[in-house]
């Protein structure tokens, strides 16, 4: 499900975003120091009850904007994480379109998302390992001018018009790295930058800014490619940088809180997460949402056999599940008031599965769109929970590895999700590997609450790792 956070043969800046190491040494302007105490565990990730009192009904309904309105660092953060966004699905669009330009070859084509899965695995969890070591700033500093860099590389083999296929696989692959080893540091800075009890609305925001960039990115950078060639979207998404740039620079230091001895350990990070049910669970319940419920590589056969459609109807299926992931995080005012984040996250993964089952089981081209919306607003109400529960929950100076593990996951479980639907589709037919799919999240979802019935009462006034 968190296909959204990440999917990404050009990944943008994750918000999926510091503090001093400690207070005395804060500065005025800094969270930890005034506006955005340092989240702790026993301050759990509930709303508060006199702001939710106080609220107008429509207030309530719509997106919680307090983050932004109350944190200057993270309203920077995300303003500029917002627009870069949109320039990196840009520059995806553009990638792609250059390497079909040069070789007429789909699999060519196809080739792209490889050369950026093996990065983004490898240097995810060391990326994470990083982020618990070194001031997260720094590292969100050097991955943003990386990925700015690479952006100003692509648009100089445009406008030079060398037309080699070789390096734009490598401009993907270094993108990839510097995104996978820079990201889980961005990630591991929210919890630094507001307080607690807004982490819930925060990840909400985040997802808005997300899908604005997967709807808004492949439209404009369509249009722009179309008018003005590749380079137009390269050069959009070079210059879209300095917003990230601007607003990392503007942080404070920020190095992992808590005592360490040595090195972080990717190891150590995955036996932490082995030794914490909640966080694993929560973990599980998306992986099987990704394996089991995601037929993205089955639209374009749905496309003709469903709906006797051609691409068109393969970009409206594609869109769908972002639309719904737009309209769910900006109608996600609510979220701030659920305590029973656990239960939260199983309802809406065991919502995706339905509701792709139902999209494999009716034909109608309207109603199909309206299933896969559907599917992407769960996606978005399971990420809200799933970040705050591993924000709140697990230690500071874990963060940054558990972000690694998730960008693995997030880059995984999708690929294996292709091999599964696809298989299943081969040995029968796309509307059964469809239907058996989303039928088999649902199925995992009741196996993991059967498994650990603790999940369920997972509360975040009294988060539990």
């Amino acid at each position: 499900m968190s296909n959204n956070q990440h999917s990404t043969p050009s990944p943008s800046p994750a918000p999926f975003g510091s503090a001093p190491s400690s207070p005395s040494s804060a500065s005025p302007s800094s969270p930890s120091a005034s506006s955005a105490p340092l989240s702790s565990p026993s301050s759990g990730g509930g709303p508060e009850p006199e702001a939710a009192a106080d609220s107008a009904w429509y207030r309530r309904a719509f997106a919680d904007l307090s983050p932004l309105r109350d944190h200057a660092d993270y309203r920077r953060v995300w303003a500029g994480q917002a627009v870069s966004s949109i320039g990196q699905q840009m520059t995806a669009v553009a990638v792609s379109v250059q390497v079909y330009d040069l070789t007429g070859s789909a699999f060519a084509t196809g080739l792209v998302g490889i050369f950026s899965l093996v990065p983004l695995v490898v240097f995810g969890l060391y990326g994470g390992a990083i982020a618990d070591t070194v001031d997260r700033r720094r590292l969100g500093l050097i991955g943003s001018a990386g990925l700015a860099a690479v952006s100003a590389v692509l648009a100089a083999q445009a406008l030079a018009g060398l037309g080699l296929v070789a390096v734009l696989y490598a401009a993907v692959a270094v993108q990839a790295g510097f995104f996978a080893i820079s990201s889980p540091a961005r990630s591991a800075m929210i919890p630094r930058l507001v307080p607690s009890h807004q982490l819930p609305a925060a990840n909400a925001l985040n997802t808005v800014s997300m899908n604005l960039g997967l709807t808004v990115g492949p439209m404009l950078g369509g249009v722009l490619i179309g008018a003005y060639g590749p380079q137009a979207a390269y050069l959009i998404d070079t210059v879209a940088f300095t917003g990230t740039l601007y607003a990392m620079w503007r942080l404070p230091a920020m190095r992992p809180l808590g005592d360490r001895k040595g090195r972080a350990s990717v190891l150590d990070g995955l036996r932490f997460l082995r030794e914490q049910p909640n966080l694993r669970t929560s973990f599980l319940a998306d992986l099987a949402a990704m394996v089991f419920g995601m037929p993205r590589a089955l639209f374009p056969a749905i496309a003709v056999t469903f709906y006797g459609g051609d691409a068109g109807t393969v970009g409206l299926l594609v869109s769908a599940p972002a639309v719904g992931a737009l309209v769910g995080a900006l109608f996600s005012g609510w979220v701030g008031r659920v305590h029973r984040q656990g239960v939260a996250v199983l309802a809406a993964v065991a919502a995706w599965g339905l509701a792709i089952a139902a999209f494999g089981a009716l034909h109608n081209l309207w109603l199909g769109l309206l299933l896969l919306a559907v599917a992407g607003c769960a996606d978005t109400v399971s990420m809200i929970f799933r970040n705050t529960m591993m924000q709140v929950a697990a230690p500071d100076e874990m963060r940054g590895r558990l972000q690694g593990i998730f960008i693995v996951v997030v880059a995984g479980g999708p690929r294996l999700g292709d091999f599964e639907s696809g298989t299943v589709a081969a040995l029968t037919n796309p509307a059964t590997s469809v239907i058996t799919g989303g039928l088999a999240c649902v199925a995992a979802v009741l196996l993991l609450a059967a498994r650990r019935p603790a999940f369920l009462t997972y509360d975040a006034r009294h988060p539990t790792p």
